[in-house]
């Protein structure tokens, strides 16, 4: 046993002898370490959860304890946390599937008992390669498991992770004798309620979620452009560095490309990214290098840099959970940060994307498993040729239906396990609906008239919720909001519109496809390999990379594109002009085209004929009508996976 006294001698020797604990942080380690208990930790960021259960596993492990497991679900937490275990004198080693190289020495250390803590993501415990090689030296010996961001055990979380349920299995067979930590900063009562279902003798410590330096604001601006124009006029003002948060990676390529032709060093941070180059973004803003990181949530849950002076939400979030756990970065080891939340005309369509794609609709799993016991062993691509479903539909169905063993992989097919499986349907639509009252719940916090801090607290049933006194609406500052400058917008506008969307030819042929192709296209496709997922399109047969000027629905050209797609018929001569600039001073190919066709299409015919002849005329290029539609289709649109499309 350690007294607190102990436990507070650990913690400044590791941080110096100014040190304390906060409120709450005491009872954990105690409850953890003296008492081998198991509990769940719910405390705001930044109060120092990590701090709990790393003494936590100096105390254990300086009792002769095996090592700590710590489940941890993103490469940038899991860096984040090995760096303050240093500071702290615990040794912590991970593995992840991109430091493969280190596998043999993080098996080593384990051996050799020379590792206080591993670090893994929860998808490890379905590689059987990690089960089989590093998890036997520490079965029978671990001294403690740590759960972090355990919200997303619940599938009422924000954040669900189909592989949390893993977790589940691996607490509810550990030994009585073995503690375990489950830490969040981001449950309400719903999701605490069902962690506890699902793993029954967690106790809960909970904390006061409010954060009394970070002063809240919600600013209302329709167009994209506006909000370009506000960032590039008022980030400058805002103190120190720190993340402006978008909901899709290309909006924050977008706008970070738009912050530094303003003269503002900005860095997109997005899961496209290396790890290299993501690694690199993260040190760059914690030494404060740039002004922002323009961030989608690949930099998320325990991303530690204390002194960040803002949180931007360049689009309002789908719920006020998800709000509050990415603006909490803010704030916490300064006396006064910005939350800043600025919300637009595309919020609820991409809210509305996100609910309908975060579960697969029960008939999707349930055509994959009546596919797979009828058909054996298939790869995605085979799936995808007889389910007109989105590939990433039939991913997530695949992995829920793995997790739950209806279904193993073996190389790059998947098969139809003997255990008995049904969709759940009662509870997938139970949580389609919260998430539906969740945006409803956002829009609300929008427009709300009080403190916005309560507001948040009360939605994660704080226990102690109470006005902040430093928000826009305890400050009375809501009607003095300043607009950027007319010449700001007029930039804005022309950014957007000069935006270039790259079109990515396609690398490889599906395998569903290659009958079709040797008889139509003789050497088209070469040998392919038994169980290969796609075969290589020779070079000679690929196209090059193209141009879109826009996308549909964009701030730049997207709703003049559907203005003349369903109002008036025919595509407006300013999308004639925009695509002349784009070809000439933009993109600029080589070699240039030498002509110009159009595919037509079936249910109106004129309106790409029309705009293609518009276009070749203006480039001085013949227009030929190269393509002819041989049978009827259906539309593209309709057509829902990459196979399909095709």
């Amino acid at each position: 046993m350690i007294d607190r006294n102990g436990a507070l001698l650990l913690l400044r020797k590791m941080l110096g002898d100014a040190a304390g604990f906060r409120e709450g942080q005491w009872e954990a380690i105690d409850l953890v370490a003296n008492q081998l208990r198991r509990a769940l930790v719910v405390q705001r960021t930044g109060w120092g959860k990590s701090m709990v259960y790393f003494i936590a596993t100096r105390i254990l492990r300086d009792r002769g304890c095996g090592p700590t497991l710590l489940i941890s679900p993103l490469l940038s937490l899991m860096r984040n946390q090995i760096a303050m275990a240093e500071r702290m004198g615990v040794r912590a080693v991970t593995i992840h599937s991109q430091n493969r190289e280190d596998w043999s020495h993080v098996e080593e250390v384990l051996r050799n008992d020379r590792c206080d803590v591993l670090l893994i993501s929860p998808e490890r415990l379905g590689n059987r390669e990690f089960l089989d090689g590093l998890m036997p030296p520490m079965r029978g010996r671990l001294g403690l498991l740590v759960v972090d961001e355990a919200h997303c055990i619940s599938d009422w979380g924000h954040d669900f992770r189909p592989d949390y349920r893993r977790i589940v299995r691996i607490l509810n067979s550990l030994p009585p004798a073995v503690p375990a930590l489950c830490t969040t900063a981001t449950a309400n009562n719903r999701v605490v309620d069902d962690i506890l279902e699902q793993v029954p003798g967690l106790e809960v410590l909970r904390g006061p979620l409010t954060r009394r330096s970070l002063s809240l604001f919600n600013i209302r601006l329709d167009d994209q452009a506006e909000r370009l124009a506000w960032l590039a006029q008022f980030l400058p003002l805002l103190p120190g560095s720190g993340v402006i948060y978008c909901l899709t990676v290309a909006d924050a390529r977008r706008v970070a490309d738009w912050l530094r032709s303003q003269g503002i060093e900005a860095r997109a941070y997005h899961a496209d990214l290396e790890a290299g180059e993501r690694v690199r973004c993260e040190r760059r803003l914690i030494a404060n290098e740039v002004k922002a990181l323009v961030a989608t949530v690949a930099l998320g849950m325990g991303f530690d840099k204390p002194d960040l002076g803002f949180v931007i939400h360049f689009q309002r979030p789908g719920s006020v959970i998800a709000y509050y756990q990415q603006v909490g970065r803010a704030g916490r080891a300064v006396d006064s940060a910005y939350g800043i939340l600025l919300s637009g005309r595309e919020d609820d369509e991409i809210a509305d994307y996100f609910i309908r794609t975060a579960f697969p609709p029960a008939e999707v799993p349930e055509s994959v498993v009546g596919l797979l016991g009828a058909r054996g062993g298939l790869s995605i691509e085979e799936i995808s040729a007889e389910l007109n479903e989105p590939r990433g539909s039939i991913q997530k169905s695949l992995k829920l239906l793995e997790v739950d063993g209806a279904v193993v992989q073996g190389g790059r097919r998947y098969f139809r396990t003997s255990i008995p499986w049904s969709a759940d349907l009662l509870r997938a639509d139970r949580v389609t609906a919260l998430r539906r009252a969740e945006v409803e719940e956002m829009r609300r916090y929008v427009a709300h008239h009080g403190c916005l801090m309560e507001f948040l607290s009360r939605a994660l049933d704080d226990p102690r919720p109470g006005r902040c006194g430093r928000c826009m609406n305890c400050r009375g500052t809501s009607s003095r909001r300043r607009e950027p400058s007319e010449e700001r917008l007029r930039e804005a506008i022309e950014f957007l519109r000069r935006d270039q969307i790259p079109i990515i030819p396609r690398t490889r042929w599906p395998v569903p496809l290659l009958d079709v192709l040797r008889t139509q296209l003789p050497g088209a496709v070469g040998k392919t390999l038994e169980g290969a997922a796609s075969t290589v399109i020779p070079e000679r047969l690929r196209p090059r990379e193209g141009r879109a000027l826009s996308v549909w629905g964009d701030a730049g050209w997207g709703r003049l594109v559907a203005q003349g797609k369903y109002r008036a018929g025919r595509f407006d001569v300013a999308l004639v002009e925009a695509s002349v600039r784009l070809v000439r001073e933009q993109w600029r190919p080589e070699p240039p085209p030498q002509w110009i066709t159009a595919v037509p299409s079936g249910a109106r015919p004129e309106l790409v004929r029309d705009f293609a002849a518009q276009l070749a005329e203006r480039l001085g290029l013949p227009f030929l009508s190269a393509i002819v539609r041989r049978r009827p289709t259906e539309p593209q649109k309709l057509m829902r996976n990459s196979v399909m499309q095709m």
